[in-house]
This record gives C-alpha cells, sequence and structure tokens, in this order.
C-alpha cells in the first residue's frame, strides 16, 4: 500500500485525514510557554480565539526527524511505501526534517515531496496524491506525478486584518495605520513556495474582483478540484464559492479552515482558492 502523510499546515483534519486513509503529523504551536499541537490540542476555533488577545504572535515549531522517523517505521514495518508532504521548505524546516528521517529509516521506499506550498494549495496536492494512489500508481510514480504538478498550483487570498502581518513585522506600522483606515485588503499568494503579497483592493468585492483578473489571466484547468479555504470567516467563505464557481463553471469543489501554520500571520478573515493552472500557462 502507498501510505500518504502530510503535516496540519495542510488544513486537512484529523478526522478527515483519517476518513482519507492518510496520515497528517500536527505542527508544534506555541503561545508563550504553552505548547499545542495543530489540529489536535489545539483546534481553529479556539486558535483564533486565543489569537485575538495575544500581543505577541505564537509561534510554530517544525517536525523532528525523530517524529517523522516514527510514523515511518510503522508503515515501512507493515510493508508499505510512503510518500510525504510537508509544508514548503521555504516556510520551514520540517521538509528537511523528513528528509534526514527518510534517509534514517528507508530511503529507497519513501519520497519526500518537496511541495512549496501550504494551506489548502497543500491540501489540494494532497487530493490529487490520492487520486492517483486510487488509480493504482506507485509511491514512485505519485511523487514523480506531484513533481511535476506542484509549479501549476495557484493560491490566491485577500487577507481581511492588517494586524497579524504587522505584528510579524511583514508590513510597517504606518503601513496597517493608513490601510486599516482605507479599508485595504492584502492579496496574498505564494510564489516559489512563499507567501507573499502581491495586490491590494478595498474591500472584499474589489479583493474578489482583483482575483478574478488574475485567475482570468492564469486560468485553472477544471479537470481538477478548486480548493476554496478561510481563516474564521465561514461567511466569507460562501460568498467566495459562490462568486467563483459561477465566474469559473466548476463544480468540483473542495474547502478547509486555514489553521495555526498561515492563520498566524494573516489573521481572521482570510479567505481565498487554490487551483491547478492550465499546463501552458504554469510558471
Amino acid at each position: 500500500m502507498v501510505q500518504i502523510i502530510t503535516d496540519s499546515s495542510s488544513d486537512i483534519t484529523l478526522e478527515q485525514a483519517k476518513k482519507m486513509g492518510v496520515e497528517m503529523i500536527p505542527i508544534a504551536v506555541h503561545f508563550g510557554e504553552e505548547e499545542f499541537m495543530d489540529g489536535d490540542t489545539l483546534l481553529a476555533e479556539e486558535f483564533y480565539r486565543r489569537l485575538a488577545a495575544v500581543t505577541e504572535l505564537p509561534s510554530t515549531a517544525q517536525i523532528n526527524p525523530e517524529r517523522f522517523a516514527s510514523h515511518f517505521q510503522r508503515h515501512i514495518d507493515a510493508g508499505d511505501e510512503i510518500v510525504v508532504m510537508p509544508i514548503s521548505r521555504e516556510l520551514s524546516g520540517t521538509y528537511q526534517s523528513a528528509l534526514l528521517a527518510r534517509d534514517m529509516v528507508c530511503p529507497e521506499k519513501i519520497f519526500v515531496v518537496d511541495t512549496l506550498n501550504t494551506t489548502f494549495g497543500l491540501g489540494l496536492l494532497v487530493e490529487e496524491a490520492l487520486r492517483m494512489r486510487e488509480k493504482g500508481l506507485s509511491a514512485a510514480q505519485i511523487a514523480d506525478a506531484l513533481a511535476a504538478l506542484k509549479s501549476r498550483v495557484r493560491l490566491l487570498a485577500m487577507v481581511d486584518t492588517l494586524k497579524y502581518l504587522k505584528m510579524g513585522g511583514r508590513i510597517s506600522a504606518a503601513t496597517a495605520f493608513v490601510g486599516g483606515v482605507l479599508g485595504i485588503n492584502p492579496i496574498i499568494s505564494v510564489v516559489d513556495g512563499r507567501v507573499e503579497a502581491i495586490g491590494k483592493a478595498r474591500g472584499r468585492k474589489a479583493a474578489f474582483d482583483w482575483i478574478a483578473d488574475r485567475v482570468r489571466q492564469d486560468p485553472p484547468d477544471l479537470a481538477y478540484p478548486v480548493f476554496f479555504g478561510h481563516s474564521a470567516a465561514p461567511q466569507s467563505l460562501e460568498a467566495a464559492i459562490d462568486y467563483f464557481s459561477q465566474l469559473l463553471g466548476c463544480e468540483d469543489i473542495l474547502s478547509a479552515e486555514i489553521s495555526a501554520t498561515v492563520g498566524t500571520h494573516v489573521g481572521p478573515g482570510a479567505t481565498g482558492l487554490a487551483y491547478i493552472a492550465k499546463e501552458d500557462t504554469a510558471r
């Protein structure tokens, strides 16, 4: 059997992972001296409640090689092959930890994919890995296919508050103040594995219109699902699904709530979509 392993930055919950036949390893989240496991001992609702009260951002800790190795060994002992799909190496040392653990356990049967993605963009790749497994592909074939597909993932989202980007040092206090007064919503994307601000708009409707223009320039391949995500903003998620499903004519729709790894920086109210771009528009 091919076992697929990801981490909690994929925004796949433990319950969903169990139903999907995927193993999700939680990333540690620290609020001061308190440690929680993202998606396990710290669910999204409690995370955003705590986040609203902080004066200093929580931190996350990469999954270390020993944790990965213990999971890998169990599956290798059961006779499985493994495809590992961690958060982008540009955002965490978790990918490097997975490589070290692979070499410790069984390098010929463990395939670690440098996904260059996170949050629901990574979740989209995990869904595709599952479809490949259902078609009977081997771990090596799945890893090769994901390596070719990852450059076609597009994630675009609006951020509702500048508070956490300011706290994390990603924008200045003056920019945050002016942006807040003017009702500015940054547009973020994952570019070469890093989360970057690529635009801005005033208000949700204008932000959706901005994203729509980008999507028209770089259209999705609707042979794949479109994955929507949000951070404690279910109503905004519904609005995004309604807006973009009509625009794109997509029927295969997935959704998830952004967890602590990315939620720490974007805060509540972020909404967006991830999709696989057509091949002729791939970066």
